[in-house]
């Protein structure tokens, strides 16, 4: 099962990259086109303050990637866990999900994953529960099966 959680931690960290990447590339393009453009024609550019708009939300989107690529480094797949904590790769009878960021929807291998936020309700209701545990989430019985 580690196995299973490093190459699900490797992909995730390998698509949060290509986000980052991607990302850059927009930011260098819009600058780009801002600077093709020069100088503002008047007080109320509008296409050079559309620009500098996007430049602004590009560099926002990411801050927020380098973040959720920094905590997902912070994930220590040596260490042994026996409750659903930070870093945990849970597998329910309903699902499988790793606690790391909140990316959604993980395909490795065939298998679906959902990497989680430590914020998110679900992680609340299985905080600290072990492995056999059950909890009750959205009317939905989770039965714990294994904790990695």
């Amino acid at each position: 099962m580690k196995e299973v959680k490093a190459k699900l931690l490797f992909k995730c960290i390998t698509q949060q990259t290509e986000v980052i990447s991607q990302l850059q590339q927009e930011i260098a393009e819009a600058q780009k086109q801002a600077n093709d453009y020069g100088q503002p024609k008047d007080r109320y550019d509008a296409f050079r303050t559309k620009l500098m708009r996007q430049i602004e939300l590009y560099a926002k989107q990411l801050d927020k990637a380098n973040i959720v690529i920094n905590t997902l480094q912070k994930i220590d797949i040596e260490k042994e866990l026996k409750k659903v904590e930070f870093g945990a790769l849970i597998i329910t009878n309903k699902q499988k999900l790793f606690v790391s960021a909140g990316l959604g929807k993980v395909n490795l291998d065939g298998e679906i994953y959902y990497a989680i936020s430590p914020q998110v309700p679900i992680f609340v209701a299985l905080k600290e529960k072990r492995k056999g545990d059950e909890v009750i989430f959205n009317g939905m019985k989770l039965i714990i099966s294994d904790i990695c």
